[in-house]
């Protein structure tokens, strides 16, 4: 993949898109702690990883009807938050769950008023994973997928063979008409050339009603072939969502 800027990028918080009043990204942090673990042989320290953190820290612009509405409340309960690169499938995604610290408002000389905000990880840390819909045709709304029937998405190549460790799935549902949408992923090793797309063990989500957020995770140790799609079935009319998916190349323990 060519070097590229990092213009063009979208960020949703809990089921909302908040990319336009978003001015800068300051943190995309996924760290590690340590355990020192160093014997009276040794000339430098040994050193263990352990757990996993996530942080997410950004800048946003006055917007009293969506960014400040959404940020001014500090809510105390976990949401999802994915940063995307780019609005086409296969973009580079970081995504975490986790708690919003702050809502700090600064108003300079000129009168610009702008708010910073920090999220940090809660039970799971920061993953990096792949955008797996497209820019729809809202192009303003960057790797937003509009269903209005059920749909089989477009694939993602992950370039491999098949994986053995899993996968995790974040769903930011944007807008929503109709009864129930649910929306699964479904994996071949062709591309449905020989071998047919079929269900990811516990790689669907709970049938949604109306905006909102989900995370899933499969078993560690499922089988994810190399082509993916993301595939809706329900009774609804509009499914406004993005979906980003982190598959895993070795093992984890959350």
């Amino acid at each position: 993949m060519a070097k590229r800027s990092g213009m063009g990028m979208s960020l949703y918080v809990g089921g909302i898109n908040v990319s336009n009043d978003i001015g800068a990204i300051s943190t995309i942090s996924a760290p590690r702690s340590v355990i020192e673990n160093t014997g009276i042989d040794k000339f430098a320290f040994e050193r263990l990883l352990t757990t996993k953190d996530g942080a997410l820290a950004l800048a946003a612009h006055w917007n009293p009807t969506l960014a400040h509405a959404l940020f001014k409340t500090l809510p105390t309960a976990n949401t999802a938050a994915s940063l995307q690169l780019g609005g086409t499938i296969g973009s580079p995604a970081a995504s975490m769950v986790g708690l919003q610290l702050n809502y700090d408002g600064t108003r300079d000389q000129a009168g610009a008023l702008s708010f910073s905000t920090n999220m940090q990880a809660n039970g799971f840390g920061l993953e990096w994973g792949n955008l797996h819909t497209a820019t729809g045709s809202d192009a303003t709304q960057l790797g937003v997928r509009t269903d209005v029937a059920a749909t089989n998405g477009a694939a993602l190549d992950s370039g491999g063979a098949t994986t053995n460790f899993g996968l995790q799935a974040y769903l930011h549902i944007f807008g929503f008409t109709g009864t129930s949408v649910t929306v699964k992923i479904q994996g071949s090793s062709d591309n449905a050339v020989g071998d047919p797309y079929a269900d990811i063990t516990a790689g669907g989500f709970v049938a949604a009603t109306g905006p909102g957020w989900q995370r899933i995770q499969t078993a560690r140790n499922a089988a994810i072939e190399r082509y993916t799609r993301v595939v809706t079935t329900g009774t609804f009319t509009v499914a406004n969502f993005a979906l980003i998916m982190v598959r895993n190349l070795e093992t984890v323990n959350f």
